[in-house]
């Protein structure tokens, strides 16, 4: 058998499996290439609630039966939405893969949106949005994201508004998902021990059936771009800083040099140059952190941390000799073959985790066309050289590129 299998349904949904002979779990999930950034401004919001309707009832069963059918055999069911997709997913037990494939399919194409649960639904929300707006370092991320790409969907923050959130009715979501959902955009993704068989018989009982839809295509982001500074003040007894970049989309040659230099100065590992010098070093932060955000026509390189307010401008200076020494100065051969070693590493075990594969899966098959195995990835990655990285460096690391946004304590704030 193929590493990876993929098959294609008449109404254009495509399905992508990979058998884990050492598994008794199947990890089965729905993308759709969907996200917050199809919304229109009337609409900001929608798709995240679309996602928590899912589970509030369909033509075929009600909320309690949704939640209960796949705790009660000890799987999982969740979802979550992106600026670009929507997922929705489970894990069980394989014997109960027929199970998820019917709740998986029901809960994604099925929805009746009912009112009585619309109501209580909005009120969770504008609960998460307040707990989210009450979290400085979460709600700095959508800041930065609205300064960069401001006027444009991709800056909004995904849970919507208030005034958005307070106005969704049925018709809302009917009208947002018919006009943007297209079957040939969406990806079903399944790992686990299964016979191909069995995977093809369960896919066309369940999600062959689903009507075929075509949609108008995405429109790319065609907005020019300069570095801002902003500073916002916050009842908040530390400040907090997001510094961000627009950089290469998901399909650009470059995003792999960039992936790198991310997890070079801010990565997941203790050992960053960003940790070392900002926390080890000048014990300036408790942590702090690069993220490098690839869409399908442009990226966000980002990097964020908190600090005192007296050390503000110390930090930043510190931030950005870091960035110009990677424009200006190469890696040597060992550091270069030891930040490969790093990525390599921490690559081989997120591929340990079926669930997390899965959804990786669908998305590189929405986004890139293909699955890569892990071993081009690795190709990819060991095939990089010093003056790549230093060239993208340059590439992506332009001062009049570079927009800051300080979320400074305000004096007789409530500490």
């Amino acid at each position: 058998m193929k590493e990876f299998e993929i098959l294609t349904l008449d109404n254009g949904i495509r399905v992508v499996y990979k058998q884990v002979t050492t598994t008794k779990i199947a990890h089965c999930g729905i993308a759709i290439d969907v996200g917050s950034r199809d919304e229109a401004p009337a609409q900001f919001g929608v798709a995240h609630f679309w996602e928590h309707m899912a589970f509030k009832g369909t033509s075929n069963r009600k909320s309690h039966h949704i939640l209960n059918s796949i705790d009660s055999v000890g799987g999982e069911l969740n979802a979550y939405t992106t600026k670009e997709k929507v997922y929705f997913y489970t894990s069980v037990l394989d014997r109960f893969v027929e199970k998820a494939f019917d709740i998986l399919s029901d809960i994604t194409f099925n929805s009746i949106f009912p009112e009585k649960q619309i109501e209580r639904e909005r009120q969770i929300i504008l609960e998460e949005m307040a707990m989210y707006n009450d979290t400085p370092d979460d709600a700095i991320q959508d800041e930065l994201e609205d300064q960069i790409f401001k006027n444009h969907p991709l800056g909004h923050n995904i849970l919507g508004n208030t005034k958005t959130v307070r106005s969704f009715t049925k018709p809302h979501f009917d009208n947002f998902i018919s006009s943007t959902v297209d079957t040939s955009r969406i990806v079903v993704s399944i790992v686990g021990n299964l016979k191909l068989s069995k995977v093809k018989r369960l896919v066309d009982k369940y999600l062959g059936i689903i009507p075929k839809s075509v949609t108008k295509k995405r429109e790319p982001l065609n907005v020019a771009h300069t570095g801002t500074y902003r500073i916002i003040e916050k009842p908040i007894s530390q400040a907090h800083v997001g510094i961000g970049i627009p950089t290469f989309g998901i399909t650009d040659e470059r995003r792999v040099p960039l992936a790198m230099i991310s997890n070079l100065l801010g990565g997941p590992s203790m050992n960053t140059r960003l940790n070392m010098l900002l926390r080890e070093k000048m014990a300036y932060v408790y942590g702090i952190d690069a993220h490098y955000a690839a869409y399908f026509d442009t990226g966000l390189f980002s990097i964020f941390y908190g600090t005192e307010e007296k050390n503000l401008n110390k930090s930043k200076k510190a931030v950005f000799r870091e960035l110009e020494r990677m424009k200006n100065t190469p890696l040597g051969s060992v550091q270069l073959h030891k930040l490969k070693e790093q990525m390599l590493g921490q690559l081989a075990m997120a591929e340990e985790s079926y669930a997390s594969l899965m959804l990786a899966m669908a998305k590189s098959l929405l986004d890139l066309g293909n699955i890569q195995s892990i071993d081009d990835v690795f190709k990819e990655i060991e095939s990089v050289t010093a003056k790549e990285i230093q060239s993208v460096s340059n590439d992506v690391f332009q001062k009049d590129m570079i927009s800051t946004l300080t979320f400074k304590p305000k004096e007789n704030g409530v500490y």
